[in-house]
């Protein structure tokens, strides 16, 4: 089966480098990027499973779909610099608009999402597509079940399919959430989860989406 080759922009981080450990590990071509090539290779030598570094341009100009795994603070510049290579592709935003110190408060961006700020940010000519919002990193990070469901959000559905699928390679279960302003309620949901975190005292609470659900066909 040919994979499309994955850039996992911010690659180096908790949440990015889970994400690219399991698609590598499921058959992905997969190029951690960071703003230092270095930190980038040394991160894939650790990981293993045929995973390299690059810087995060450098990754995003190679790929065929880019997953941004970047914290809000860092979104704006991120996709500022990724922003020349991108045209035409998928670009999979990851980021919660939290705002410390206060992260169990909902306090998503004017625009009404980060990943509408995606979008408005990289332009038409390119397909915003967002997701693993609710998903605990350092659970993602360990060879187990995590157990826990994907909303994928985007205007295209075609898109939004393909991120589905790469959730799924992940051993995950990716769900449709429909349209990118959707994002909103997956962005909002992890403070949610934070609270319950520490209230209930989990250790990293997800989501499961109850019922048979048919998978679309079209």
């Amino acid at each position: 089966m040919n994979f499309p080759s994955i850039a996992v922009v911010g690659g180096t981080g908790n949440l990015g480098a889970a994400i690219a450990w399991r698609l590598a590990r499921a058959g992905y071509p997969v190029v951690i990027g960071s703003r230092r090539a270095d930190g980038a290779q040394k991160t894939a030598a650790e990981l293993g499973h045929g995973l390299s570094g690059a810087t995060n341009i450098d990754a995003a100009a190679g790929a065929d779909i880019v997953i941004v795994t970047v914290p809000f603070a860092a979104q704006d510049a991120t996709l500022r610099d990724i922003a020349p290579h991108v045209a035409g592709k998928i670009v999979v935003d990851t980021t919660v608009p939290l705002v410390p110190p206060k992260v169990m408060r909902v306090q998503l961006p004017a625009e009404g999402s980060a990943a509408l700020r995606a979008q408005a940010a990289l332009g038409e000519g390119v397909t915003v597509v967002c997701a693993f919002h609710n998903v605990a990193a350092h659970k993602l990070a360990k060879d187990v079940d995590v157990g826990c469901d994907v909303l994928v959000f985007g205007d295209d559905k075609a898109a939004r399919g393909q991120v589905v699928a790469l959730a799924d390679a992940m051993g995950l279960r990716g769900l449709h959430g429909g349209a990118l302003c959707n994002s909103a309620a997956a962005e909002a949901l992890t403070s949610i989860l934070i609270f319950l975190n520490k209230t209930y005292k989990v250790d990293g609470a997800g989501i499961r989406i109850t019922g048979d659900l048919i998978p679309p066909t079209d």
